[in-house]
């Protein structure tokens, strides 16, 4: 694999997560799907938020304040924290997982929160993310719309922007919100190296591409035994697979996908150079294909949504088309059943 440019260092969020009271590894165990054994690493309940960019997001706002007020990480979430923390404000646009890790972030350390979320985001995000304590404001009819909306406000308000795509001079706040991810590969490389069973296939689904490329990172950076690294994108989105086949960043188009929180056309610039030098595959899955990995997920006792479940969905396509009969495969279902329609 070429060099990977972008650096994340695991070494940082793992310090403070685990000095996080919320925090605990999320569920990695063997399941039987259509008779192959898969491992799936079960994101559904993290950290209390139902999906897992609470990694990322309330991570990233712990950073940001460190830089913003000048704190040390031992006074965050203190009462001078949260005095000085209260002076500051976080901007984003989301599909809504991303914008409910920022929220719980921002109401955990004292600072205020202002997410903006597209027309097509249901409702039940709303009425969750003011539960955090957050504004919400809803700007243009697609996730494209809600990041320009995002831009200006922070541009406008002096508010601190905190995305989770990049672009050419805008990297630091999503890099960190990858940093924060990297905490779920580090949970399963200790799972696999202590057992000694490890993947030979890696299903990574991806919207702007965040937590597949912290996966990638870490499996090509310090996982022992190398798997196949597969991307599945909606296939009303494959923004990815097409900046890689072109060799830069590409738009797409096409219709709203019922992946909501994979439904991104323009990919992360840091998860592209990432993705570009470490996917071996990408798979693109149409909606209704998607909701037969819903269905499989639910008969493994866990509820999942068809971005949650976007990899498995890739998963059974292989399986069906008989493609790698020996394999070992890892899945992550990234997210809870929440409204995705």
């Amino acid at each position: 694999m070429n060099k990977i440019d972008v650096t994340l260092d695991p070494a940082l969020p793992q310090q403070m997560l685990h000095a996080c009271p919320a925090y605990r590894p999320t569920p990695l165990a063997p399941h039987m799907v259509d008779g192959q054994e898969v491992w799936i690493k079960d994101e559904t309940d993290r950290m209390g938020l139902g999906a897992f960019k609470a990694m990322g997001g309330v991570y990233a706002v712990a950073q940001l304040l460190l830089h913003e007020t000048g704190l040390k990480q031992a006074d965050l979430g203190s009462d001078a924290g949260r005095a000085a923390a209260s002076d500051v404000t976080f901007v984003c646009a989301s599909a809504g997982n991303h914008g409910m890790a920022v929220a719980a972030g921002a109401q955990l350390f004292g600072a205020r929160c202002r997410i903006h979320l597209a027309e097509t985001v249901p409702e039940d995000f709303v009425q969750r993310l003011r539960a955090k304590g957050s504004e919400v404001v809803r700007s243009g009819a697609t996730y494209e719309d809600s990041i320009a909306a995002a831009i200006k406000d922070a541009e406008d308000s002096g508010a601190v922007h905190l995305a989770d795509g990049s672009w050419p001079g805008y990297t630091e706040p999503p890099r960190l919100v990858m940093e924060g991810y990297t905490v779920i590969a580090q949970e399963m490389r200790d799972t696999f190296a202590s057992s000694g069973q490890w993947p030979t296939h890696v299903y990574l689904q991806a919207g702007v591409g965040g937590l597949a490329g912290a996966m990638a990172y870490m499996i090509r950076t310090n996982w022992d035994v190398q798997p196949e690294i597969i991307v599945v994108e909606p296939d009303a989105a494959p923004c990815l697979q097409h900046s890689a086949e072109a060799g830069e960043i590409v738009t797409v188009e096409g219709p709203v996908s019922n992946m909501g929180r994979l439904d991104c056309k323009t990919p992360s610039m840091l998860a592209y150079d990432i993705l570009s030098k470490s996917a071996d595959r990408y798979i693109a899955i149409s909606d209704s294909a998607a909701l037969d990995g819903v269905a499989t997920a639910a008969t493994l006792g866990i509820a999942s949504t068809p971005s949650g479940a976007a990899g498995l969905t890739a998963l059974l396509q292989d399986i069906e088309a008989g493609i790698h009969p020996d394999m070992r495969p890892l899945v992550i279902l990234s997210e809870g059943a929440v409204a995705d329609a």
